[in-house]
């Protein structure tokens, strides 16, 4: 019988799903709206994936093992690469007239990204509930940005938007679960030095996402008030951090 981690896990994943629709389904009915409060969103969860991957995934990975700093490196580079051959065929191809070709690119590449998604949240829930949750808040936070994002960019391949939203649902949205629930099984029996290098790399991939990835979009959009919300998210990180420590304490 699957553990109860594993059902969170999944709830995670399928979560993440949702957020994902509710972005897509945000941008093809209220583009205006989508596109000027987006960006609190992405300042919102890069605070919290940046707070919570340097105060509790990186200390919870090294005292599973002190050599998982080594994965650090691992994970952000891995997820850089990833989403690098993910903006190159997103943006490097402006011709017209490959419609299909295009959209069949991006499937591919924000699919394995969103698989990616979901692997972590079996690493996180099989560390423990704690860390699965707070390191779910964040990730699923970006995943309503990250919808309305992967639905331009779809539709700028020169696909309806009905096909953009159908295609961006499938790559970006229900492989997330997918993801988890097909890794799971393998990652829900590992324990010790091993899941210790799991997180440690999850935690660079999630550094990367809030860092690398989140800050600079939120920044290219030249809203005065979106530090508001960067700081926002590191606060309820560490308030979180803090209240769990404490009740430890």
């Amino acid at each position: 019988m699957p553990s109860s981690a594993f059902f969170l896990a999944l709830g995670a994943g399928s979560t993440a799903c949702i957020a994902t629709t509710m972005g897509i389904l945000i941008i093809s009915r209220y583009q205006e709206w989508a596109r000027r409060h987006a960006v609190y969103f992405m300042g919102f969860a890069s605070g919290m994936l940046v707070a919570v991957s340097l105060m509790h995934l990186i200390p919870r990975s090294l005292s599973l093992s002190p050599h998982a700093s080594f994965f650090l490196p691992a994970g952000f580079i891995g997820l850089y690469l990833v989403n690098r051959l993910l903006h190159l065929y997103i943006c490097h191809d402006e011709s017209h007239g490959v419609e299909y070709a295009t959209g069949i690119l991006l499937m591919v590449g924000i699919g394995i990204h969103s698989v990616i998604d979901g692997v972590m949240y079996s690493i996180t829930f099989t560390v423990g509930t704690f860390t699965g949750v707070i390191a779910a808040v964040g990730m699923i936070l970006h995943e309503l940005p990250e919808g309305i994002v992967t639905f331009v960019a779809l539709e700028r391949g020169e696909l309806s938007s009905k096909k953009a939203a159908a295609y961006a649902f499938l790559a970006a949205g229900l492989t997330t679960p997918v993801g988890t629930a097909f890794s799971y099984p393998f990652i829900g029996t590992i324990t010790g030095a091993p899941l210790g290098f799991l997180l440690a790399a999850t935690a660079g991939g999630l550094l990367y996402v809030g860092a690398s990835h989140l800050l600079p979009s939120m920044e290219r959009e030249d809203k005065p008030w979106a530090i508001l919300s960067l700081l926002a998210g590191v606060l309820t990180a560490t308030a979180i951090i803090l209240t769990k420590h404490g009740g430890h304490g």
